[in-house]
């Protein structure tokens, strides 16, 4: 019995004494490129002046639809149609606003 309890207090031990750590030498980058990148030009990073206005009419029309259609200010309306362009609208212009810089 005393074996065991031995072997456990020994394994004990070794997980203390085990010592992990870095692979690389201290404050080496691994796989550093030694290429120089240029920094983007200004002009490709702005966004154009009419974009802002286009995702802001994208939301608000979407949302135009998506009301006017519950109130019944189109005709045929409730209709699905309306809710649907609506909600495209919105999600474009969601995934146009991801574009913007």
């Amino acid at each position: 019995m005393a074996k065991t309890s031995e072997r456990r207090r020994d394994n004990r031990t070794q997980r203390k004494d085990r010592k992990g750590g870095r692979v690389e030498a201290k404050g080496a980058t691994p796989n550093a490129s030694k290429r120089y990148t240029p920094p983007v030009p200004r002009e490709v990073k702005r966004s154009p002046r009419w974009f802002p206005w286009m995702l802001m009419s994208l939301f608000i029309v979407g949302i135009l639809l998506i009301i006017g259609n519950y109130a019944s200010f189109f005709p045929a309306s409730p209709s699905n149609w309306y809710t649907l362009s609506g909600l495209i609208l919105i999600l474009t212009g969601a995934l146009a606003a991801t574009y913007y810089r």
